[in-house]
């Protein structure tokens, strides 16, 4: 099993009567990318904030990079890079000249940091360019040339492709798998488009009124979003049996009320009608299932009210 990078045990954060984070768990691999997932309100950002030492918990320990003593975790902060919520600049200073007074503020060593990190994000052409002019598309990506100052092994990121346009989104989303497949930064991002999240992320976590309702990966949640059919037949016994000499491969399960499920169909619908036809075999009604993210989120935020 991979390396934890981020291991936060039963963390809390409380607010007089408001729990921000009620005792969450949630374990970050290296080479993840993890999506975290949740609605305004539901934690994601406070959570963030605690990972990167920017606020304290109310309870519970983080353990970063295999150690939880507290001056370690500190000192294992400089391994991190974070952009959570928007990055702060100086208007009318240029780009450069911006993520130059940062990098001494940091004290992060090495002028060529601040070329490489504008090369990287595709920002190197608009350095002379003062902040204050930047668009929204760019301005994200001067945050993240920010927080990439540091040649971090663990990029903490709420909502990244908050505001852009579509082009700029794509131009985001290949970034980041560049990051992390080339360079092997193991990124945590929240986000509130869920059909763009589905597209990179490899670990999912649900938070709801700051509560953790799930952790699942990406394959796992695959396997529970798969496409399927239901087909209700007078005999699906004997369909299921005609399903396999006819197609064979094919996976399939008969339910108790006697619909036949087929997983992940490698036909269109109207061909596993047509095939009952054939045999002579009524057909009761079939439906099409397709679940995304976005839907499994619904369905999981709505087993967390139960």
């Amino acid at each position: 099993m991979k390396e934890a990078v981020i291991e936060a045990r039963d963390i809390t954060k409380q607010y007089q009567e408001l729990a921000a984070l009620d005792h969450v768990d949630i374990t970050v691999r290296r080479g993840d990318i993890y999506g975290l997932i949740g609605d305004n309100g539901a934690g994601k950002s406070t959570f963030l904030k605690v990972m990167a030492g920017q606020i304290f918990p109310t309870g519970g320990y983080v353990r970063l990079f295999g150690s939880e003593d507290e001056k370690t975790v500190q000192k294992n902060r400089s391994r991190m890079g974070a952009l959570v919520e928007n990055a702060g600049f100086f208007p009318k200073m240029s780009v450069e000249k911006n993520l130059e007074y940062f990098r001494i503020q940091r004290g992060i060593p090495g002028k060529a940091k601040v070329e490489s990190a504008l090369r990287t994000v595709n920002l190197w052409e608009k350095r002379k360019v003062k902040c204050g002019k930047l668009s929204m598309g760019m301005k994200q990506r001067f945050g993240l040339a920010l927080a990439l100052l540091g040649e971090p092994e663990l990029l903490l990121l709420d909502e990244p492709i908050n505001g852009l346009d579509p082009g700029g989104i794509i131009e985001m989303r290949t970034l980041l798998m560049k990051l992390n497949q080339e360079k092997r930064i193991t990124i945590i991002l929240s986000s509130h488009i869920l059909a763009e999240l589905e597209q990179i992320a490899t670990v999912y976590g649900f938070l709801s009124h700051g509560v953790l309702l799930e952790e699942i990966s990406a394959k796992e949640l695959h396997e529970k979003c798969s496409d399927f059919i239901d087909l209700r037949f007078s005999e699906p016994d004997k369909y299921a049996a005609i399903l396999e000499t006819e197609i064979p491969g094919t996976a399939y399960q008969v339910l108790q009320d006697g619909t036949v499920r087929i997983i992940n169909p490698g036909q269109e619908p109207d061909r596993y009608g047509s095939l009952a036809f054939a045999h002579g075999i009524g057909v009761k009604g079939m439906d099409a299932h397709h679940m995304s993210l976005e839907d499994y989120y619904v369905e999981v935020r709505k087993r967390g009210k139960l």
